[in-house]
């Protein structure tokens, strides 16, 4: 079976965890608990599994391979079940490019280790942090609701089922709401994101669905 190393609150981790239920796939998660303080994927013994030392990883048949959006495109090709990227290639390239504005541009700067690293090396305050966070994410949403406007009218952003782009969205703007952001300016990211939390594969793959660590 499948192992996922996981953490319940891991934006990355919560996208293959959709990616995952939309295939219907069974695996078994592992917890990795990387919140500050405890920072297990900092040990060797995780080092050795990832050495990027970042959930999640996924381990198959022995093998292991890390960075979320090559294992979601490895899920949507080796797993049957509902496709993750749209079948036309234009709107593939859209989907695509949307999800990397997330995972490449937005998410980076607002990882832990950067979180830290603004507290630990310039001093950064909680309120210093926050404005930081939100102002990455505003960034990219303003883009991101631009190119949604422009999108065909459909239930998602890419037709009526879930893609790579939705995969990543939803995480995102749980990460938005977790530090305080207004969403006003993104109605249709809100609209998005509120459709795709009530289809069952995201809402078991959410955080507050996941089992806490007790420290």
């Amino acid at each position: 079976m499948l192992k996922l190393y996981d953490y319940w609150r891991s934006s990355a981790a919560y996208r293959v965890r959709i990616a995952l239920n939309l295939k219907e796939a069974r695996y078994e998660s592992v917890p990795v608990n990387i919140a500050p303080g405890q920072d297990e994927q900092l040990q060797d013994t995780y080092r050795l599994i990832n050495p990027q030392m970042r959930v999640p990883s996924i381990e198959v048949d022995g093998r292991i391979a890390g960075q979320s959006l090559a294992v979601i495109e490895w899920i949507d090709e080796t797993m049957p079940g509902p496709a993750l990227l749209p079948k036309d290639p234009w709107v593939r390239l859209q989907a695509r490019a949307f999800a990397d504005t997330i995972a490449c541009d937005i998410h980076p700067l607002n990882n832990l280790s950067v979180l830290a690293a603004l507290r630990q090396d310039f001093g950064a305050d909680d309120a210093a942090v926050k404005d930081w966070y939100q102002d990455w994410i505003r960034r990219g949403f303003l883009a991101l609701e631009s190119i949604a406007q422009d999108l065909p009218e459909t239930r998602l952003l890419f037709g009526d089922e879930p893609t790579i782009a939705e995969i990543c969205l939803v995480p995102q703007v749980a990460n938005a709401r977790r530090f305080d952001m207004d969403l006003t300016a993104y109605p249709r990211l809100v609209e998005v994101d509120a459709a795709c939390r009530e289809i069952a594969a995201f809402a078991r793959a959410a955080p507050e669905a996941q089992i806490r660590p007790s420290a």
